[in-house]
Protein backbone atom coordinates (compact mmCIF):
# COMPACT_ATOMS: atom_id res chain seq x y z
CA UNK A 1 0.00 0.00 0.00
CA UNK A 2 1.30 3.90 -0.96
CA UNK A 3 1.92 5.64 1.96
CA UNK A 4 -0.36 8.13 3.08
CA UNK A 5 1.51 12.22 2.54
CA UNK A 6 1.26 13.87 5.36
CA UNK A 7 4.37 16.41 4.21
CA UNK A 8 5.29 17.06 1.10
CA UNK A 9 8.64 19.12 -0.14
CA UNK A 10 12.87 18.81 -0.84
CA UNK A 11 15.10 16.96 1.36
CA UNK A 12 18.28 19.53 1.01
CA UNK A 13 22.24 18.86 1.98
CA UNK A 14 24.17 22.10 0.37
CA UNK A 15 24.01 21.77 -3.19
CA UNK A 16 22.24 17.98 -2.82
CA UNK A 17 18.31 18.25 -3.19
CA UNK A 18 15.44 15.87 -3.49
CA UNK A 19 11.92 15.57 -3.43
CA UNK A 20 10.24 13.46 -0.61
CA UNK A 21 7.25 12.95 1.44
CA UNK A 22 6.60 12.57 4.92
CA UNK A 23 4.40 10.47 7.11
CA UNK A 24 3.74 10.31 11.23
CA UNK A 25 5.86 6.56 12.06
CA UNK A 26 2.96 6.02 14.70
CA UNK A 27 -1.01 5.87 14.47
CA UNK A 28 -3.87 5.69 17.02
CA UNK A 29 -6.33 5.08 14.19
CA UNK A 30 -6.88 1.72 16.15
CA UNK A 31 -7.89 3.34 18.98
CA UNK A 32 -11.28 2.85 20.41
CA UNK A 33 -12.66 6.53 20.20
CA UNK A 34 -16.20 7.80 21.88
CA UNK A 35 -18.41 10.85 20.68
CA UNK A 36 -20.25 12.84 23.45
CA UNK A 37 -24.41 12.04 23.12
CA UNK A 38 -26.96 13.78 24.86
CA UNK A 39 -27.71 10.66 27.11
CA UNK A 40 -32.18 11.89 27.00
CA UNK A 41 -32.04 11.91 22.92
CA UNK A 42 -29.13 9.64 21.93
CA UNK A 43 -27.46 12.57 19.46
CA UNK A 44 -24.45 13.40 19.39
CA UNK A 45 -23.28 16.70 21.35
CA UNK A 46 -21.21 19.31 19.08
CA UNK A 47 -18.84 21.53 20.12
CA UNK A 48 -18.68 25.43 19.13
CA UNK A 49 -16.72 28.50 19.52
CA UNK A 50 -18.48 31.36 21.37
CA UNK A 51 -17.58 34.81 21.90
CA UNK A 52 -16.69 35.03 25.29
CA UNK A 53 -18.49 38.63 26.36
CA UNK A 54 -21.56 38.56 23.60
CA UNK A 55 -22.31 34.76 23.65
CA UNK A 56 -22.90 34.22 20.06
CA UNK A 57 -21.20 31.49 17.90
CA UNK A 58 -18.11 32.66 15.93
CA UNK A 59 -17.70 31.82 12.35
CA UNK A 60 -14.80 29.67 11.10
CA UNK A 61 -14.10 32.79 9.12
CA UNK A 62 -13.74 34.61 11.57
CA UNK A 63 -11.54 32.90 13.90
CA UNK A 64 -8.13 34.48 14.13
CA UNK A 65 -5.14 34.26 16.14
CA UNK A 66 -4.37 36.47 18.82
CA UNK A 67 -1.18 37.35 21.02
CA UNK A 68 -2.22 38.79 24.83
CA UNK A 69 -0.23 42.10 25.40
CA UNK A 70 -2.06 43.04 28.50
CA UNK A 71 -5.43 42.44 30.12
CA UNK A 72 -7.86 42.25 27.64
CA UNK A 73 -5.83 43.54 24.59
CA UNK A 74 -4.57 41.35 21.73
CA UNK A 75 -2.80 41.66 18.69
CA UNK A 76 -4.47 39.36 15.91
CA UNK A 77 -2.21 37.74 13.27
CA UNK A 78 -3.54 36.43 9.31
CA UNK A 79 -2.89 32.79 8.28
CA UNK A 80 -0.62 34.51 5.60
CA UNK A 81 1.47 36.59 8.64
CA UNK A 82 2.48 33.80 10.58
CA UNK A 83 3.10 31.71 7.48
CA UNK A 84 5.06 34.01 6.01
CA UNK A 85 7.72 33.85 9.43
CA UNK A 86 9.34 30.75 8.36
CA UNK A 87 8.45 29.86 4.49
CA UNK A 88 11.56 28.11 3.26
CA UNK A 89 11.51 25.65 6.29
CA UNK A 90 7.82 25.35 5.29
CA UNK A 91 8.43 22.59 2.48
CA UNK A 92 12.30 22.34 2.46
CA UNK A 93 14.47 20.21 5.37
CA UNK A 94 17.70 21.94 4.81
CA UNK A 95 20.24 20.10 6.99
CA UNK A 96 22.96 22.50 8.52
CA UNK A 97 24.62 20.36 10.91
CA UNK A 98 24.88 17.24 11.97
CA UNK A 99 25.68 15.57 15.73
CA UNK A 100 27.06 12.11 17.23
CA UNK A 101 24.00 9.62 16.62
CA UNK A 102 23.80 8.86 20.40
CA UNK A 103 24.84 12.98 21.80
CA UNK A 104 20.94 13.96 21.69
CA UNK A 105 19.31 12.22 24.37
CA UNK A 106 15.55 10.11 24.26
CA UNK A 107 14.31 13.10 26.43
CA UNK A 108 14.49 15.63 23.64
CA UNK A 109 12.77 13.13 21.05
CA UNK A 110 9.13 13.86 20.22
CA UNK A 111 7.04 12.55 17.48
CA UNK A 112 9.06 10.18 14.66
CA UNK A 113 7.98 10.58 11.20
CA UNK A 114 8.84 8.46 8.04
CA UNK A 115 10.77 9.84 4.84
CA UNK A 116 11.28 8.65 1.68
CA UNK A 117 12.23 10.05 -1.81
CA UNK A 118 8.97 11.00 -3.90
CA UNK A 119 10.39 10.08 -7.59
CA UNK A 120 12.63 7.62 -8.68
CA UNK A 121 15.27 10.13 -10.04
CA UNK A 122 15.99 11.97 -6.50
CA UNK A 123 16.60 8.12 -5.09
CA UNK A 124 19.99 8.53 -5.31
CA UNK A 125 20.55 11.83 -3.80
CA UNK A 126 18.12 10.23 -0.72
CA UNK A 127 20.65 7.30 -0.47
CA UNK A 128 23.55 9.18 -0.48
CA UNK A 129 22.38 11.58 2.12
CA UNK A 130 21.09 8.20 4.21
CA UNK A 131 23.84 5.84 3.55
CA UNK A 132 26.74 9.05 4.39
CA UNK A 133 24.60 9.56 7.84
CA UNK A 134 25.17 5.65 8.85
CA UNK A 135 28.82 5.40 7.59
CA UNK A 136 29.71 8.42 9.91
CA UNK A 137 27.57 7.74 12.79
CA UNK A 138 25.84 11.13 13.14
CA UNK A 139 22.04 12.51 12.53
CA UNK A 140 21.12 15.39 10.63
CA UNK A 141 19.61 18.46 12.62
CA UNK A 142 17.40 20.93 10.35
CA UNK A 143 14.37 23.38 11.11
CA UNK A 144 10.87 22.19 9.85
CA UNK A 145 7.48 23.84 10.24
CA UNK A 146 5.12 21.05 11.25
CA UNK A 147 1.90 21.24 13.55
CA UNK A 148 1.44 24.80 12.49
CA UNK A 149 5.29 25.58 14.40
CA UNK A 150 8.56 25.44 13.27
CA UNK A 151 10.71 23.29 15.30
CA UNK A 152 13.86 21.94 14.94
CA UNK A 153 14.19 17.98 13.67
CA UNK A 154 16.78 15.21 13.88
CA UNK A 155 17.19 12.65 10.81
CA UNK A 156 17.93 9.62 11.47
CA UNK A 157 19.39 6.63 8.92
CA UNK A 158 16.93 3.75 9.09
CA UNK A 159 17.26 0.63 6.86
CA UNK A 160 16.32 1.82 3.54
CA UNK A 161 14.45 5.67 4.72
CA UNK A 162 15.30 8.09 7.05
CA UNK A 163 13.65 8.88 10.45
CA UNK A 164 12.05 12.22 11.39
CA UNK A 165 12.32 12.94 14.48
CA UNK A 166 10.91 16.11 16.01
CA UNK A 167 12.29 17.38 18.63
CA UNK A 168 11.33 19.28 21.87
CA UNK A 169 11.69 23.01 22.20
CA UNK A 170 14.57 23.82 25.11
CA UNK A 171 12.21 25.06 27.52
CA UNK A 172 9.56 22.19 27.26
CA UNK A 173 12.63 19.63 29.12
CA UNK A 174 11.97 20.46 32.94
CA UNK A 175 15.75 20.39 35.03
CA UNK A 176 16.23 17.02 36.22
CA UNK A 177 17.87 18.09 39.19
CA UNK A 178 15.38 20.53 40.54
CA UNK A 179 13.50 16.25 41.25
CA UNK A 180 16.35 14.33 41.23
CA UNK A 181 18.60 16.90 43.33
CA UNK A 182 16.95 15.91 47.43
CA UNK A 183 17.39 12.10 46.79
CA UNK A 184 19.97 10.60 49.14
CA UNK A 185 23.15 9.43 47.45
CA UNK A 186 23.66 6.63 49.90
CA UNK A 187 24.80 3.37 48.15
CA UNK A 188 22.61 0.42 48.62
CA UNK A 189 24.76 -2.31 50.72
CA UNK A 190 26.76 -5.39 48.26
CA UNK A 191 24.62 -7.64 49.31
CA UNK A 192 20.87 -6.27 48.45
CA UNK A 193 22.05 -5.26 45.30
CA UNK A 194 23.37 -8.17 44.22
CA UNK A 195 19.93 -9.88 44.82
CA UNK A 196 18.36 -7.19 43.34
CA UNK A 197 20.89 -8.18 39.95
CA UNK A 198 19.96 -11.54 40.22
CA UNK A 199 16.22 -10.80 40.01
CA UNK A 200 16.80 -8.82 36.96
CA UNK A 201 18.71 -11.43 35.24
CA UNK A 202 15.93 -13.68 36.25
CA UNK A 203 13.43 -11.04 34.43
CA UNK A 204 15.32 -10.41 31.27
CA UNK A 205 13.75 -11.12 28.18
CA UNK A 206 14.39 -10.64 24.45
CA UNK A 207 12.75 -7.07 23.49
CA UNK A 208 9.42 -7.93 21.53
CA UNK A 209 6.62 -5.76 20.35
CA UNK A 210 4.13 -8.10 22.56
CA UNK A 211 4.96 -6.60 25.64
CA UNK A 212 3.20 -2.84 24.67
CA UNK A 213 -0.13 -4.76 24.58
CA UNK A 214 -3.14 -2.26 26.26
CA UNK A 215 -5.42 -4.14 28.20
CA UNK A 216 -7.89 -1.65 28.65
CA UNK A 217 -8.29 -0.73 24.89
CA UNK A 218 -9.13 -4.86 25.01
CA UNK A 219 -11.70 -4.80 28.01
CA UNK A 220 -13.10 -2.01 26.42
CA UNK A 221 -13.40 -3.92 22.81
CA UNK A 222 -15.32 -6.47 25.17
CA UNK A 223 -17.57 -4.31 26.42
CA UNK A 224 -18.49 -2.66 23.46
CA UNK A 225 -19.20 -6.51 21.82
CA UNK A 226 -21.10 -7.36 25.04
CA UNK A 227 -23.48 -4.45 24.12
CA UNK A 228 -23.44 -5.28 20.62
CA UNK A 229 -25.39 -8.54 21.59
CA UNK A 230 -27.56 -7.22 24.21
CA UNK A 231 -25.83 -7.63 27.38
CA UNK A 232 -25.97 -4.54 29.12
CA UNK A 233 -23.56 -6.07 32.18
CA UNK A 234 -20.06 -5.14 31.79
CA UNK A 235 -17.58 -7.88 32.28
CA UNK A 236 -16.25 -8.36 36.00
CA UNK A 237 -13.51 -5.71 36.74
CA UNK A 238 -10.50 -7.10 37.69
CA UNK A 239 -9.71 -6.55 41.50
CA UNK A 240 -7.48 -3.84 42.57
CA UNK A 241 -4.05 -4.86 44.07
CA UNK A 242 -3.48 -3.98 47.63
CA UNK A 243 -1.61 -1.11 48.54
CA UNK A 244 2.07 -2.08 49.53
CA UNK A 245 3.48 -1.38 53.35
CA UNK A 246 5.97 1.32 53.79
CA UNK A 247 7.66 -1.26 55.73
CA UNK A 248 9.72 -3.22 53.75
CA UNK A 249 12.93 -5.46 54.58
CA UNK A 250 14.56 -5.37 51.36
CA UNK A 251 16.73 -8.30 51.86
CA UNK A 252 13.73 -10.14 53.01
CA UNK A 253 11.50 -9.15 49.87
CA UNK A 254 14.81 -10.06 47.54
CA UNK A 255 15.37 -12.91 48.53
CA UNK A 256 11.21 -13.92 48.67
CA UNK A 257 11.12 -12.58 45.05
CA UNK A 258 13.86 -14.68 43.84
CA UNK A 259 12.44 -17.83 44.89
CA UNK A 260 9.19 -16.84 43.52
CA UNK A 261 10.92 -16.21 39.82
CA UNK A 262 12.75 -19.76 40.67
CA UNK A 263 9.03 -21.44 41.13
CA UNK A 264 8.31 -19.90 38.20
CA UNK A 265 11.07 -20.60 35.67
CA UNK A 266 10.48 -23.95 36.92
CA UNK A 267 6.66 -23.98 35.49
CA UNK A 268 7.88 -22.36 32.36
Amino acid sequence: MAPHTFWKGYLKLSLVTCPVIMTPATTDNEKVRFHTLNRATGNRVVSEYIDSVSGKPVDDDDQVKGYERGEDEYIMLEDDELQAVALESTRTIDINVFVPHDSIEWIWYDKPHYLLPDDPVGEEAFSVIRDAMAATKTVGIARLVLYRRERAVMLEARDKGIIVWTLRYGDEVRNENEYFGDIKTAKPEAKSLDLMTDLIKERTKPWDTSMLGDPVQERLLDIISARKKGRKKPPKAEAQPERPSNVVNIMDALKKSLAAEGKGSKKR
